[in-house]
């Protein structure tokens, strides 16, 4: 199967989800409701078993650097662009950053990986350096810039591992595999069928969250500025994220399998985690969830043109 062809059951998944939730066959919360049961149960689930079957001394810390280094080069510039661009206030950069650099390691990652790469092995890795290094960086400027005394929950971001089950299934997984523990013949079984809802459901729950924008999309009128922040965003995220990646896994000699996961799982589009952490603060929501509505349907096209090129 070729590279394309593995995005046609994305494409059509997508789409079935978007059609179920507008002829209202799923409820008006589906996208919701399948959101939280990939996040919860699904997706866990899958990266527990990935990780806990794939031997540590698989991993190679080129590919994640350069996966690092595309990340924490548009963050940072979206950070930094958000002021000298558009004059935000430093408790919106942040935010900005996040909307340019982190990817959706979850929802389409998994179906992506899947179906392109043949595995999440690398996706797991991503999940890993994300939510243990960007997040907690993240949180802790979004925290200092949002308490009037300055002041960082540093509870709330130490707990963060516990609270979270993508990285806590993560954890759990790399222990079992430092270990070499194996689990149950019945509990391993009963979680490979919870792991193959993950890609469907995923993909379904996109499709919905597409036919259902946010309030915030609905009844805020697209501003000039807005425009021009949206466009810089996509273009952080969609085009240069890939494009770093690809020249930092050329610079550190990854082989071809490994610069096509680094530059796939670049290109991914913006994480919903960030609109989620703009509304929880109270800032640049707006961007966010444009950013995350069009980088997603952009998204696709992109990362296949990356695999065609590189495959």
């Amino acid at each position: 199967m070729s590279l394309v062809t593995a995005f046609v059951p994305i494409w059509i998944l997508t789409a079935v989800g978007y059609a179920a939730c507008r002829w209202g066959l799923l409820g008006e919360a589906a996208a919701s409701v399948l959101g939280r049961f990939v996040f919860h149960l699904a997706m866990p689930s899958a990266l527990f078993l990935a990780l806990s079957r794939m031997p540590l001394s698989v991993f190679d810390g080129r590919s994640l650097l350069a996966f690092a280094v595309s990340t924490a080069a548009v963050i940072g510039f979206g950070w930094i662009g958000a002021s000298w661009l558009f004059g935000r206030r430093p408790g919106e950069r942040p935010i900005w950053g996040m909307a340019a650099g982190y990817v959706n390691s979850a929802n389409l990652g998994i179906p992506i990986a899947t179906q392109v790469l043949g595995n999440v092995s690398f996706l797991a890795e991503v999940v890993l350096l994300q939510v243990l290094v960007v997040t907690p960086v993240i949180l802790v400027a979004l925290d200092r810039h949002s308490d009037p005394a300055g002041r960082v929950r540093v509870r709330r971001i130490a707990t963060l591992p516990i609270r979270n089950p993508v990285i806590l299934a993560s954890l759990l997984g790399v222990a079992c595999s430092a270990a070499g523990l194996r689990l149950p013949s019945a509990a391993g079984a009963s979680l490979t069928l919870l792991s193959a809802a993950a890609v469907p459901a995923a993909l379904v729950a996109l499709g919905a969250s597409l036919h259902a924008p946010a309030p915030t999309e609905r009844v805020e009128p697209a501003e000039p500025a807005g425009l021009a922040e949206l466009a810089v965003i996509t273009a952080l995220k969609l085009v240069a994220q890939p494009v770093i990646a690809y020249v930092t896994g050329l610079a550190l000699h990854l082989s071809p399998p490994q610069l096509l996961a680094v530059v796939v799982c670049a290109g991914l589009p913006t994480a919903q985690n960030t609109f989620i952490y703009s509304q929880e603060y109270g800032v640049g929501e707006a961007v966010t969830n444009r950013a995350v509505l069009v980088t997603t349907t952009l998204s696709l096209a992109t990362v296949a043109a990356a695999a065609t090129l590189l495959g």
